[in-house]
Order: structure tokens, then C-alpha cells, then sequence
């Protein structure tokens, strides 16, 4: 298998989905490369950095369409050393208007993919309860550790605030904040407990936090 440019002419023209593929990885290496004002020596070398080596040559066969294999494992390496994502390696928003997702399928824009790559749309996937709760329970505990600093800023001032108006004002911003603390402490207790008994691994939680799991969990299920 070799790589080919995507081509609209005949049907018969058109490289396999796998090549399509690696041409797109290739090209946007490429242009990433280019766009830093690197040699590919110096991708090769900066690729050697990171733990992986990828030899000039074999870099310099990639971009020219010369590779017929490209291993995962380079893909994420390559994004690392480009200072960019693998996904945006292999779905580049911005820099090409159509990527074919499957073989056999149309093609999309590449934002439609990436976010498929990504499970961010969840359309036809079977089992995304779990990464949707993990994602959840990212959230909420952003939003209750942000409530609780402001919580304790406002609580502070309560305390120490001599004039009266600003102590009812920081007692009104007080109970708003209290009141996010809670929805957010209620929005971790309920994706942990579908991550638990889904027998997931429990994320870490800070230890101001540790009232949101009953008594008795383990705590070498956190992540």
C-alpha cells in the first residue's frame, strides 16, 4: 500500500481509505513542520527527545508519500514533537475541507470527524455512559473547587467586614456561593456513583472534597 494524493477524478482513481489517511497525517506534519521552520532532521531530532526516534529518512519517505506503514505510536509522537495533537494530525480543522472518516463513506468536513475521533458526538456510539460521567464529573469538580474558594473568600468577609452593607452584600454572595458548592457536590455524587457501580475507576477527589463518597469507599480506586 502506497500513498497517493486524493484525487476527485475517476472512482477508479481514488487511493484507498488508508492511504487517504496517511496522506493527510503526511501533508499536515508537513506543513506543521514547515510552519515552526524546521528541517526534518531536527523533527527527527526532536522526536529522538521525546523517547521515540524517527529517523530523517523515514520522515522525509512519510511526507513524500514514499511510507507504506504509519504506526500510531509515531502519530502521537510526531504531534508531541510538533508541539500540536494527534488528532489534529489526522483531522487538520482549518487546513483541509473534507477528510474521509471510513472507508466507503463520503466525505466530511474535518470538524465532524474530529469530534467523532474525540467522542464528543455521541451519535452511533453504543457505550458512552462512562466517558459522558467522566467528563461529568471533570466539570463539576472544577465548578465546586472554584464555589468553594469563592464560598470561603465571602465567608471570610462576613467575618471581618466592620460596615454593615458590604457584610450583607458578602453574606448574599456567600449563600450564592454555598449554594453552587452543593449543586456541584450533588453533580459529583451522582457520576460517581455511576462510575462505581459500573465498576469504573473512581477520579481523584482533593481531600475537601472527601465528604462526597459514603464512608467505606476505597480509596484505591481513585485515579
Amino acid at each position: 500500500m502506497t500513498q497517493r494524493e486524493f484525487d476527485d477524478g475517476d472512482e477508479d482513481d481514488v487511493p484507498e481509505w488508508a492511504d487517504h489517511v496517511m496522506a493527510t497525517v503526511a501533508n499536515e506534519v508537513k506543513r506543521r513542520r514547515k510552519e515552526i521552520g524546521w528541517s526534518a532532521q531536527q523533527l527527527s531530532d526532536r522526536c529522538k527527545d521525546i523517547g521515540h526516534p524517527i529517523p530523517r529518512n523515514v520522515i522525509a519517505n512519510m511526507e513524500s508519500g514514499r511510507r507504506t506503514n504509519l504506526p500510531l505510536v509515531d502519530v502521537i509522537v510526531l504531534a508531541e514533537a510538533l508541539w500540536t495533537s494527534p488528532i489534529c494530525l489526522i483531522y487538520p480543522v482549518g487546513y483541509v475541507p473534507e477528510v474521509q472518516r471510513l472507508p466507503l463513506q463520503e466525505r466530511i468536513p474535518p470538524w465532524e470527524a474530529l469530534l467523532w475521533f474525540s467522542a464528543h458526538d455521541d451519535a452511533g456510539l453504543d457505550d458512552h455512559e462512562m466517558l459522558h460521567q467522566q467528563r461529568q464529573h471533570i466539570s463539576a469538580l472544577s465548578r465546586a473547587e472554584s464555589a468553594m474558594a469563592s464560598e470561603g473568600y465571602a465567608r471570610h468577609t462576613v467575618e471581618t467586614e466592620k460596615d454593615p452593607v458590604r457584610r450583607t452584600e458578602a453574606q448574599r454572595a456567600h449563600a450564592v456561593f454555598a449554594e453552587r458548592v452543593s449543586q456541584a457536590k450533588e453533580s459529583l455524587r451522582e457520576a460517581r456513583s455511576y462510575i462505581s457501580s459500573h465498576s469504573g475507576l473512581l477520579p481523584y477527589l482533593p481531600p475537601e472534597l472527601a465528604d462526597i463518597d459514603p464512608p467505606g469507599t476505597d480509596e484505591e480506586d481513585d485515579i
